[in-house]
């Protein structure tokens, strides 16, 4: 996009419509997403630790591996041999060090929370986000992952799609960092949780499918009307 084009697109829409706008094209587009997928918050909050630099048809099949060793549970988690659980999640990538970080995880849930999982997350949002950023080997993006979809909680997750599809449309700045995005979306988007996990993953779907890293198919992706 020319610079002429974002300067225009600043001046046009203000700052605290951004999101919502960006809610309703998706959503009329995609409609409700689905996500996150995963059977329980256990499901989901794994998920988003083995979700770190990796295609999500890769969790899938390392949670499958989990769930059929019996193993989809924290104190089972907890007791596993490290070189056991890595080998179930291999397909991941990483397995080695996202092994440590599930550990990490429910180490926390059975030494803090006597392995209650649902005692973690009935935290307040603040609270439990600090608590999980705590833990060796979770950044933002996957504690807010976990704070929005496994804990319900009214945080907006950020991540390189988001950065990458708000850049090209001259609405955020390379230099902004998480918080300046993630900001943005809080003012700009109503209070509803499901508004929060349906924007997220339409983000996500657009930068796989349309607003790819090398590959942009403006023409046929939904936002491409925005810009005129």
């Amino acid at each position: 996009m020319s610079s002429n084009t974002k300067e225009t697109l600043r001046k046009t829409i203000p700052e605290a419509t951004f999101p919502s706008q960006l809610y309703g094209i998706l959503f009329r587009h995609y409609g409700p997403s689905g996500w996150w997928p995963g059977d329980s918050p256990l499901e989901v909050a794994l998920g988003a630790v083995l979700t770190q630099n990796t295609a999500w048809i890769n969790v899938e099949k390392a949670i499958d591996n989990i769930k059929k060793a019996g193993m989809l549970d924290v104190e089972r988690i907890y007791r596993a041999d490290p070189s056991e659980l890595a080998a179930l999640i291999r397909p991941s990538g990483y397995y080695n060090i996202k092994s440590r970080r599930l550990k990490n995880l429910v180490t926390l849930i059975m030494d803090r929370y006597a392995g209650d999982l649902d005692a973690l997350l009935s935290e307040d949002l603040g609270d439990l986000r600090l608590t999980l950023l705590g833990i060796n080997g979770i950044g933002k993006e996957t504690a807010d992952s976990i704070c929005c979809y496994a804990a319900d909680k009214l945080t907006f997750v950020v991540d390189a799609y988001t950065a990458r599809i708000l850049e090209r449309h001259g609405l955020a700045d390379a230099r902004w960092v998480y918080d300046d995005i993630q900001n943005m979306f809080h003012e700009g988007l109503p209070p509803r949780i499901e508004v929060y996990k349906d924007l997220h993953a339409h983000l996500v779907f657009v930068g796989k499918e349309y607003c790819r890293s090398k590959r942009m198919l403006c023409n046929t992706c939904p936002l491409g009307g925005w810009l005129t």
